[in-house]
């Protein structure tokens, strides 16, 4: 029981899938603050074109 304890928390790739998890969230955080404060200008952007092709 001992033993497996201790490679319980001798392993790597525990730690390494935690980063990759904020590594994930800190992208994720990003996109949405982007499409959050560019979303009003590329619509605006999207009508302008739809002026422009008459639809």
């Amino acid at each position: 029981m001992m033993q497996k304890h201790e490679d319980f928390w001798n392993e790597p790739s525990g730690a390494t899938a935690i980063e990759y998890a904020m590594i994930a969230s800190g992208i994720a955080l990003v996109l949405v603050a982007s499409i959050t404060f560019l979303g009003g200008q590329v619509a605006g952007i999207l009508v302008a074109i739809a002026v422009a092709l008459g639809a």
